[in-house]
């Protein structure tokens, strides 16, 4: 999955060990899983050659998509689509 995260998100995830996130609409922090249990354990974090992203490893303890689906990233989810580039 993709999720936003601003400084509040990532030390709360450093804290916990469980993932933290920034959701934008709602301009809260968001805990993955809070409310269904689908908690993200992080493994580890890495961030990119210029430090403005960061990846979560993480060990997760069900389905990572809000649909129940096991990953966000699947051909069904755009209605099979592909970009062929």
């Amino acid at each position: 999955m993709v999720a936003w995260a601003n400084a509040e998100a990532l030390a709360a995830t450093v804290a916990t060990g469980e993932a933290h996130f920034w959701s934008r609409r709602r301009r809260e922090l968001w805990h993955k899983g809070a409310t269904s249990g689908n908690v993200l354990r992080v493994r580890g974090l890495s961030l990119d050659c210029d430090a403005d992203t960061v990846l979560v490893r993480v060990e997760p303890a069900g389905p990572a998509c809000h649909t129940g689906a096991v990953s966000c990233f699947r051909p069904e989810a755009n209605g099979g689509a592909f970009l062929e580039l």
